[in-house]
């Protein structure tokens, strides 16, 4: 991908004339559910071959005009971000560790051969946005702004290579609660017939393609009378990689001798931000922390034996998800009692609270808005 001498990007502010009155505002915000609501406005940058980056806007939230040969609807140059901004303590806003999202999007575009939006322009895209819907982030606990960035090809043609334009934009959703009963385990079909990535392929990158060919085996699951799957390696079928669109951990031991342990980045799991927040939140409460290989077996004799005495998940959407029960073609098995772990737990709450203002943010990953 070409990456013509960029001129400097300035956003054009365009905000609705006709915004959503207040109370209806507030009604919507008391159960917001996740990515069923998205607040007034949107941000839109586009990218032409030989020009680069242009016509940066924050305009209202609105439909799209494709065109039917537009290549992303035959080719799938799509990828796509998740970041959520937070009502802190003091009531001001924070975006946590924005510019992690806007380097693993670059990675995911020089992936899928896009234009890579510059790390400054992304984070400033996401500033604008909250900046301008800023009633919408919810004040409840546990409640967010979620904000999708996104980008696609735009050109209108057939054939097999990269579009010459591109569009990124950013949308906004309110999120309520992931656990609004109280944190609850989940059960997980292990994956046999089905992969989700290899080596060399696009499972590092965040793209749509890797979404939609999960749906099938995340239907064998439901099928099985489990809430999630779970992906194993493409070559043996034996190594945990992660879990739908979440990475796993494992605690190995209990109490302070206990280690965290994550399967290691191969090229076929995705680097989650959270993922990774959660290796140097486990360092900052006095646990060891591991990225290994972790076989399927190792899963359930460490079940079997006490040696795994947690399981969860993790990522942006649910911050930490317990997992409780395992299936598979061969074999089924609870996870410790099957209910949440002291470890998951503190690990759960210590990463909220510095999301959310109520612990001192040490790591600056904290990004103020408003």
């Amino acid at each position: 991908m070409s990456t013509p001498t960029q001129a400097p990007i300035t956003f054009d502010l365009k905000p609705s004339a006709h915004a959503l009155p207040d109370a209806e505002r507030e009604a919507r915000l008391a159960d917001p559910g996740f990515g069923r609501i998205f607040t007034d406005h949107m941000v839109t940058i586009r990218w032409t071959e030989g020009r680069g980056w242009h016509d940066a806007q924050l305009t209202p939230y609105a439909p799209l005009e494709i065109d039917p040969a537009n290549m992303t609807l035959h080719y799938g140059q799509a990828i796509f971000e998740g970041l959520k901004a937070y009502r802190q303590a003091d009531g001001s806003i924070a975006t946590f560790r924005p510019e992690a999202n806007a380097e693993r999007f670059q990675a995911s575009a020089r992936r899928l051969a896009m234009p890579e939006l510059p790390v400054e322009t992304f984070v400033e895209a996401v500033e604008l946005l909250v900046q301008q819907d800023q009633a919408w982030v919810p004040n409840q606990a546990e409640q967010s702004l979620y904000l999708r960035p996104f980008m696609f090809a735009t050109e209108a043609a057939l054939g097999v290579r990269p579009a010459n334009s591109y569009l990124f934009m950013v949308i906004a959703s309110p999120a309520g609660a992931y656990f609004p009963g109280g944190v609850k385990p989940v059960s997980v079909w292990l994956s046999e017939d089905y992969v989700r990535a290899a080596p060399g392929g696009t499972g590092a990158a965040k793209c749509a393609g890797n979404y939609a060919a999960s749906l099938v085996a995340q239907a064998e699951a439901a099928a099985k009378g489990c809430d999630q799957v779970v992906w194993l390696d493409a070559a043996e079928h034996k190594w945990v990689e992660e879990m739908g669109g979440m990475n796993l951990y494992f605690v190995v031991g209990e109490g302070e001798n206990a280690t965290v342990v994550t399967p290691e980045l191969s090229g076929a799991l995705l680097p989650g931000i959270t993922r990774d927040s959660l290796l140097t939140l486990a360092d900052d409460l006095g646990y060891r922390s591991e990225e290994r290989k972790i076989s399927t077996e190792e899963w359930k004799q460490g079940n079997a034996d006490g040696t795994i005495t947690e399981v969860f998940a993790c990522g942006t959407a649910a911050v930490i998800t317990p997992v409780g029960h395992v299936k598979s073609a061969a074999a089924d098995w609870t996870v410790a009692n099957g209910e949440p772990g002291p470890i998951t737990m503190q690990l759960r709450e210590a990463l909220l609270a510095i999301q959310g203002g109520q612990r001192p943010d040490t790591h600056h990953w904290l990004h103020k808005i408003v």
